[in-house]
């Protein structure tokens, strides 16, 4: 037998660390033999990966701190590529983190070692020039979505599909009313009540554009529909649990749960969502929650990224069906009045036999792909030579 080989592994924020731990338990279960070294957090030093850079070195926000923080990064870049190759590593996996993740693919793609990117750039929505910086840095994309391998055939990288952990989680079978009472029970709410689902993002610039435009469009949504209503907003992170507080507190004709990394429980619990473009709005989709999808950034931000968007569509429902199924408003288009409008159309939809509930489903096995142990054969195959 030969030497046992050693896996590549690099992520660079907390999704990441996840998509990590996850893929090294299926790599594990089919070759115990395994050894891993790269970035990761607790999720993946907890399965045995051996640290090279400290992954709190990637926490970083803003426009200025990356400009500050350069040197150390190409530092950390330097010290990865160097002793990734003298490991060596028979394939290096790159997860998400892209910006990062490629210059290092590249570098190492161009010392003879094999590299996998774990999770696609939105390069068929903008940028595509990108494109051919990825075919330089990486053998394999692996995708989450189906759709996103297209664009990769098309200009000769290999691409696979390996279905979306989130899909994994959840069974399609389990129907929108048996999610709602189950979800209502555990956060004790009335079982009959109108419950709406606010998401209005996780980063301060998001809550900051979307928050007040929620919760009034919230208000008007309980004044059309003539009757109170129940909101609950999951905190993503914590240090915007005061924040929100306060900004609810000048709410006060509001009824609004507040609760902390519970947006699974939201979701269920609600007959209708209110969502800022994003991951949530997958979520709402996978436990059936019909939803209004809004979208607002800063005027010179928009207009730039609006002349490089090459897709119909911003919510993902809408782009995986290829269809608008789910109402989305973008800027101006934003408006208490459409939102509220939207969402009481919308809530009318929030019934198990409902044809948009049935689109649901259908996308949600479309996704429910066993992902990691997907994942986890493409980067054993590729480590393998084949």
């Amino acid at each position: 037998m030969g030497e046992p080989l050693t896996i590549g592994l690099v992520a660079g924020e907390p999704s990441g660390d996840l998509l990590g731990g996850s893929l090294m338990s299926e790599l594990q279960r089919r070759d115990p033999t395994l050894a891993f070294c790269g970035v990761g957090g607790s999720q993946m030093l907890g399965k045995g990966l051996e640290s090279v850079v400290d992954m709190d070195h990637f926490a970083i926000n803003g426009f200025v701190e990356p400009l500050k923080r350069l040197p150390m990064l190409y530092k950390d870049l330097r010290l990865l590529v160097r002793v990734l190759s003298d490991k060596p590593v028979a394939a290096v996996v790159g997860i998400d983190f892209n910006f990062f993740n490629q210059m290092l693919e590249l570098r190492l793609r161009r010392r003879g070692i094999r590299t996998i990117h774990y999770v696609s750039p939105s390069v068929w929505a903008w940028r595509q020039s990108r494109i051919r910086k990825i075919r330089k840095a990486t053998d394999v994309v692996m995708t989450l979505f189906p759709f996103e391998t297209k664009i990769y055939h098309e200009n000769g990288i290999r691409a696979e599909f390996v279905g979306h952990p989130l899909a994994d989680q959840f069974d399609p079978a389990v129907a929108k009313s048996q999610r709602m009472r189950d979800a209502r029970q555990e956060l004790d709410l009335d079982l009959d009540a109108v419950v709406l689902g606010l998401f209005p993002g996780s980063r301060r610039s998001e809550l900051e554009f979307h928050t007040d435009l929620f919760l009034q469009s919230a208000r008007r949504f309980g004044q059309t529909i003539g009757q109170p209503i129940r909101c609950v907003l999951p905190v993503g992170h914590t240090r915007s649990f005061a924040w929100l507080q306060d900004k609810v507190a000048e709410y006060p004709d509001l009824s609004v749960l507040l609760l902390t990394s519970k947006s699974e429980r939201a979701h269920a619990a609600a007959n209708v969502s209110l969502i800022k473009s994003g991951t949530s709005t997958l979520e709402a989709l996978l436990l059936k929650t019909p939803m209004v999808v809004a979208y607002r950034i800063g005027g010179l931000t928009y207009n730039v990224v609006s002349s490089m968007l090459k897709t119909e569509h911003i919510a993902l429902p809408n782009i995986l069906a290829d269809d608008r199924l789910v109402p989305e408003f973008i800027q101006q288009q934003a408006t208490v009045a459409n939102l509220a409008t939207a969402l009481t159309a919308e809530m009318e939809k929030c019934r198990d036999d409902s044809p948009l509930l049935e689109n649901f489903s259908h996308i949600h096995k479309s996704l429910k792909k066993d992902a990691a142990g997907s994942a986890a054969q493409i980067v054993l195959d590729v480590a393998r030579g084949h």
